[in-house]
C-alpha cells in the first residue's frame, strides 16, 4: 500500500483527515523484480486547495542492503470532467503515483571508478544517512506523468514503455538533487510568474472543456496571453503542442466513456463535438491504435 500521508500532507499544506479523499482505484505494477510502481486515483472536496507535488525519498540502511531504495512520489490534479448528462458534480480528482527502486536494480547504473557526484553518491547509496526531498513537478515530469497515465500498451510493450517512464522521472527528479534553484525557461516571459501561472491556467482550461473544439485565439483570449506566448510557453513548459496535448485528452476521455461509462460511438462523437463518427473514428484509432467499437463497454 502506498504510503501517502506525507505528500498529500505538503500537497494540502497541513495534515491528512480521512473525510478528506476517497480511494477509487488502485493499480500496483511489478515491472522489473527491483521495481514497483503504484497509482492511485482519489477524489477529494471541490474547496480544497492542492499544489501539484513531487518527492524524492533516499532511504539508507547499513545493516540491510535490501532495505536500501529510492522512492519517488508524485501528487498531481486532474479534473473530473462531466458526462454527457451532466450528472455528476464537479469534483477534484488526484493521482498519487509511487515508484521505488531498490539498490541492486540501481547498482548496474554505477561506475566501477569513483562516485564524486552528488547523484552519483546517491545512486550507489554511498550517501551515509536518509533523506527525503520534495521536489517541482516541472515540465518535463508532468509530461511523464501523463504518458503513464494515458498510455495504450499492453503486454510486453507495457513494460518496454513503462521502463523507459520510470527511468525519465528518476532522472528528472536526480536532477533536483544538483541544484534547488528554479529550473530555467528559453523563453524569457515565462520568468514571470504571472505569465507562467497563465500558461497553468491554459492547460486547466483544455482540461475542464474536453466536449468542446476549442481554438488556440480562444484559449489565449480565456486567460489573457496571446497566441504567440501561449504557444511556446505551452510548448516549453509542458513538453508537447496545445494540439496534440488537447487531441490526446480528448480521446482518452472518448476512451473512458466507451470503455467505462458504457456510451456509443454516435454518443460520444456527438458528445466530443465531431461532425461525424468516421471523423470521431479516424482520430480516436490514430491516438490510440483502436476503432471506437473495440472498446465499447461490455458490462
Amino acid at each position: 500500500m502506498l504510503q501517502s500521508g506525507n505528500i498529500l500532507s505538503v500537497s494540502i499544506g497541513r495534515p491528512v483527515m480521512v473525510e478528506d479523499f476517497t480511494l477509487v482505484k488502485e493499480l500496483t505494477h511489478p515491472t522489473a523484480s527491483e521495481i514497483h510502481y503504484t497509482i492511485q486515483h482519489y477524489q477529494a472536496s471541490p474547496k480544497m486547495a492542492i499544489d501539484d507535488t513531487g518527492m524524492l525519498i533516499y532511504n539508507f540502511n547499513r545493516a540491510d542492503a535490501d532495505e536500501q531504495f529510492i522512492e519517488l512520489r508524485f501528487c498531481i490534479e486532474r479534473n473530473t470532467q462531466k458526462t454527457p448528462a451532466g450528472s455528476l458534480p464537479n469534483r477534484q480528482n488526484l493521482v498519487l503515483f509511487h515508484c521505488r527502486f531498490d539498490k541492486k536494480y540501481l547498482s548496474r547504473f554505477i561506475s566501477t571508478t569513483n562516485n564524486t557526484s552528488k547523484t552519483d553518491k546517491v545512486i550507489a547509496f554511498e550517501h551515509p544517512s536518509s533523506f527525503s526531498k520534495t521536489v517541482p513537478v516541472c515540465g518535463r515530469t508532468r509530461v511523464v506523468l501523463d504518458n503513464i497515465l494515458n498510455h495504450h500498451f499492453t503486454g510486453a510493450m507495457e513494460g518496454i514503455f513503462m521502463n523507459v517512464q520510470l527511468h525519465t522521472a528518476l532522472l528528472c527528479t536526480l536532477e533536483c538533487l544538483v541544484t534547488d534553484k528554479p529550473e530555467g525557461f528559453d523563453c524569457k516571459f515565462l520568468d514571470r510568474e504571472t505569465d507562467r501561472n497563465k500558461i497553468v491556467l491554459a492547460r486547466e482550461v483544455l482540461l475542464k472543456n474536453l466536449e468542446e473544439q476549442m481554438t488556440i485565439k480562444q484559449l489565449s483570449q480565456q486567460v489573457g496571453i496571446n497566441e504567440c506566448y501561449l504557444k511556446k510557453g505551452f510548448k516549453e513548459m509542458f513538453g508537447t503542442t496545445i494540439f496534440e496535448f488537447y487531441q490526446t485528452q480528448r480521446m482518452e476521455h472518448a476512451r473512458y466513456l466507451l470503455h467505462e461509462k458504457g456510451l456509443t460511438v454516435t454518443e460520444v462523437a456527438y458528445y466530443l463535438g465531431y461532425s461525424s463518427i468516421s471523423h470521431f473514428s479516424t482520430a480516436f484509432r490514430k491516438h490510440t491504435g483502436l476503432k471506437p467499437c473495440e472498446l465499447l463497454w461490455k458490462g
